[in-house]
């Protein structure tokens, strides 16, 4: 799950199955009890439906915990942007950094590094889309260390500069889960 949408729509599974749940958090969710295997079937069945997947080896949990830790960091928290990515990760997971990361490479088949610029990348796309930041603004908010650092990873990621994609008049945009 990585937005307030997936929540709401797997709190909807949830009710429909009569399933109790103590919370529903981005990538975790915590049952009242044990259900059986047939609702854990059916749940894993309309989960699937709608995109979702249950995940049930713990590698791939906590690999989905750092996913949802790192779009919040960047799409969220954006007072945050500055801290350092292995801090924040060691802080919200309790967990030691280097594990992370070759946990997360080994479930995943890329580096949280990766993946956090990937993100970086989406949320620059979207505040070039709305076309009320200059490039530099966005380069400080982003947490880029120069404009050029900014263009020159957007480039490598996209295949055009910043000035080239806010030119375009479509949606280059991807949703959070497909990155």
């Amino acid at each position: 799950m990585v937005c307030d949408r997936c929540i709401m729509v797997v709190r909807q599974q949830l009710d429909d199955l009569g399933m109790e749940y103590d919370s529903v958090q981005l990538g975790l969710v915590q049952l009242a009890g044990e259900p059986d295997e047939d609702r854990l079937q059916a749940l894993r069945q309309r989960l699937e439906a709608n995109g979702f997947q249950l995940l049930d080896d713990k590698k791939a949990r906590v690999a989905e915990r750092i996913k949802n830790v790192i779009v919040s960091h960047i799409h969220k928290d954006a007072d945050e942007i500055n801290l350092k990515l292995s801090a924040v990760l060691e802080d919200k997971l309790q967990l030691d950094y280097r594990y992370l990361t070759t946990l997360f490479s080994s479930v995943e088949g890329m580096t949280i590094e990766r993946f956090a610029i990937l993100q970086r990348i989406e949320k620059v796309k979207e505040l070039l889309m709305y076309d009320e930041e200059s490039l530099s603004e966005i380069a400080l908010k982003m947490g880029y260390s120069s404009v050029q650092h900014l263009s020159q990873q957007f480039k490598k990621v996209t295949g055009m500069t910043p000035s080239q994609f806010r030119e375009l008049k479509d949606n280059r945009r991807k949703p959070l889960d497909k990155v």
